[in-house]
């Protein structure tokens, strides 16, 4: 593994996994996150965006967190592994709504409410989202290593035995 990309429901912990599978490897971890958003909660544009990761892609191991579907297939051409959380969406709510008023590295400020689009996108996100990712995905399965999660238990004894 020299290029993972690390996918799912906001809220299913992509972010924590990410870090620990950085601790655990070594390799370079860019949140998309951050390099979206601004800290003043405005975006950057498109094409500065797909610029920037175009840049990291180019390099030679990185681990990348973040759903952004349209640059899926981008990400998907140029990793070697994919992780992806496939959890329940209440785990999802719920880990969402836990990092309200929290600093995260993966953000660039702290969420002070639970927003209401973005809590209907988590909601929308096992229709509208999901089959698409899983649609993509399937164009990969014999040319990518692919890791379907559909616990943070079965995600933590990933971890646990990629360190033993």
């Amino acid at each position: 593994m020299l290029k993972a990309i690390v996918i799912g429901c906001p809220g299913s912990g992509k972010s924590t996994f990410a870090r620990k599978l950085q601790k655990s490897t070594g390799l370079p971890l860019f949140y998309l996150d951050m390099l979206w958003h601004r800290p003043d909660q405005t975006n950057i544009s498109t094409e500065e965006f797909d610029a920037r990761l175009s840049e990291i892609l180019q390099t030679e191991r990185w681990i990348i967190d973040g759903n952004y579907n349209r640059t899926l297939e981008m990400r998907l051409r140029e990793c070697d592994t994919v992780f992806l959380m496939d959890y329940p969406l209440e785990v999802c709510l719920a880990g969402a709504a836990a990092r309200i008023g929290q600093k995260r590295e993966d953000l660039p400020w702290i969420e002070t409410e639970f927003d209401p689009e973005f809590h209907q996108y988590i909601l929308d996100f096992p229709k509208d989202q999901l089959p698409q990712i899983y649609e993509t995905l399937a164009k990969y399965r014999d040319s990518k290593h692919i890791v379907i999660f559909h616990s943070r238990a079965e995600a933590d004894d990933y971890l646990s035995r990629l360190t033993a």
